[in-house]
């Protein structure tokens, strides 16, 4: 007999997972409730004329928190968008950008299209029109409601919309602000493209520093070796899978894709893989692998880490028992649910939970905004004084030792850092701040024996102080 799983929607399993937070908090219910809810969601529908025909558009903007300004969050176009998705993904921002101590509210965007079915000029005219609903409903401003790239979406769409707002807001100096994920010659900054990859890398390198929580994993030792499958090649799994085989010596022994997975124990070259994926359009034909058709049933295979970087729900209750992995990095955003999280609990799986290991977009997207508001390129003005610090204090050591220095030595001493280094340590100073944090949660709650429920305790009490300075409770 079939088994029925009777799960809660994506939006009630991110509010079950916070109230299993506050439940151990001790939380006042009104304070609860005020800090779970949705500040307001705008539907907008608005025609477009395709191909000599009237299109109608139907998408949504929904702010989960204001207790912080901008609210932020990503515009995702995809054929699946709905109310219930953007509102969950909206909440999650919220605790996100508390957990990685950014000053902004959570925020998400959705608009149901296809891309694929359209022509680049028609993306923008659409684009366009979208942004257009947002800025008239005061959904969209550098000021108060911040978009990003989702799914769906790049810098492409953020450079129209950006320029959408310009035309409508020709006297606001800080414009470019009103988005971020913009190409770097648009005003975007170093790094942002990776920096959701780059921020799972250094979640797990952060993660390996603590001996005990690799223990509680029932692993030992570094990165270096651990076997990984990863579930989605996109922008955030591909970037995490190169750097993590490239420079961690992680091997990944299965990449999973929407059509299929690609298995091979001795590892794939997550590179060469890319190249062909761009080249032939799918992985179906990438010779170095073994290609299975039920790509979600490799979410099962026998790895050390398990890496989600796809779309939520895809670890349920119905697979959730077959799971054979120690660790599971959630890359996606709620790609375990909440009827899975508690049975992974129970089999001593350990979960370095969404909110936190995918933090490293919005982190440098917060880098990326306080570019433009101050208008200044990140390391403008000191670079050079540290190439000069530098300089000296390399003829000072060899005053002292009497040796002179090699090339190689000297310049890696006297060179300032650019943009792309102040970004990467950045973020790698964040992540690593954060689950620090989240470490003493655990540890000095009796009742919290997972980082999922330390992070969102962690998350909710900035957010709860946050309210109590303004007065709010």
């Amino acid at each position: 007999m079939t088994k029925v799983f009777n799960e809660p929607s994506f939006r009630d399993g991110v509010n079950l997972m916070v109230d299993r937070a506050m439940a151990v908090m001790g939380l006042d219910d009104g304070v609860a409730k005020a800090i779970k809810s949705c500040n307001a969601t705008l539907q907008v529908q608005f025609p477009v004329k395709i191909r000599g025909k009237i299109e109608v558009f139907t998408g949504w903007r929904a702010t989960h928190s204001t207790h912080r300004l901008p609210s932020k969050g990503g515009i995702r176009y995809a054929p699946y968008a709905n109310q219930d998705e953007v509102e969950a993904l909206a909440a999650l921002m919220t605790y996100k950008c508390a957990i990685v101590d950014v000053p902004f509210g959570g925020s998400k965007g959705g608009l149901l299209i296809d891309p694929s079915q359209y022509s680049r000029d028609e993306m923008e005219l659409i684009t366009r029109r979208f942004t257009l609903e947002l800025i008239r409903k005061g959904f969209l401003s550098p000021s108060t409601n911040v978009p990003a790239p989702d799914i769906g979406t790049g810098q492409r769409e953020m450079s129209w919309m950006a320029d959408t707002y310009k035309h409508l807001h020709p006297d606001d100096i800080n414009y470019i602000a009103c988005v971020t994920g913009k190409p770097v010659h648009h005003g975007g900054i170093q790094g942002r493209v990776e920096a959701t990859g780059r921020g799972v890398q250094y979640a797990l390198r952060e993660f390996f520093r603590h001996s005990d929580d690799v223990k509680n994993a029932n692993m030992a030792g570094s990165l270096d070796g651990k076997t990984c499958v990863i579930q989605g090649l996109g922008n955030v799994g591909y970037h995490a899978a190169k750097f993590l085989s490239e420079e961690d010596g992680v091997i990944i022994t299965a990449v999973i894709e929407y059509n299929g997975a690609l298995i091979n124990d001795e590892g794939i070259d997550i590179e060469q893989l890319k190249q062909h994926v761009d080249e032939h359009g799918g992985i179906q034909t990438y010779p170095c692998a073994e290609f299975v058709e039920e790509g979600n049933a490799v979410l099962e295979k026998e790895c050390d880490i398990l890496l989600p970087a796809a779309l939520e729900s895809q670890i349920t209750m119905e697979n959730a028992d077959r799971i054979n992995t120690k660790l599971i990095v959630e890359a996606a955003n709620g790609p375990v649910t909440f009827g899975a999280d508690e049975i992974l609990r129970k089999k001593g799986i350990v979960i370095i939970p969404d909110a936190y290991a995918n933090a490293g977009g919005v982190t440098v997207s917060y880098f990326e905004w306080i570019r433009n508001i101050s208008h200044i390129r990140l390391g403008r003005m000191q670079r050079r004084h540290d190439a000069m610090r530098g300089e000296e204090m390399s003829r000072v050591l060899e005053e002292a030792t009497g040796r002179a220095m090699s090339e190689k030595i000297r310049n890696n001493i006297s060179r300032g850092a650019d943009e792309l280094d102040l970004v990467r340590s950045g973020l790698d100073d964040t992540m690593r701040l954060a689950y620090q944090e989240i470490r003493v949660t655990r540890d000095n709650h009796e009742n919290i024996s997972d980082l999922r429920t330390a992070m969102y305790v962690t998350s909710i009490e900035k957010i709860s102080r946050s309210y109590i300075e303004v007065g709010v409770f």
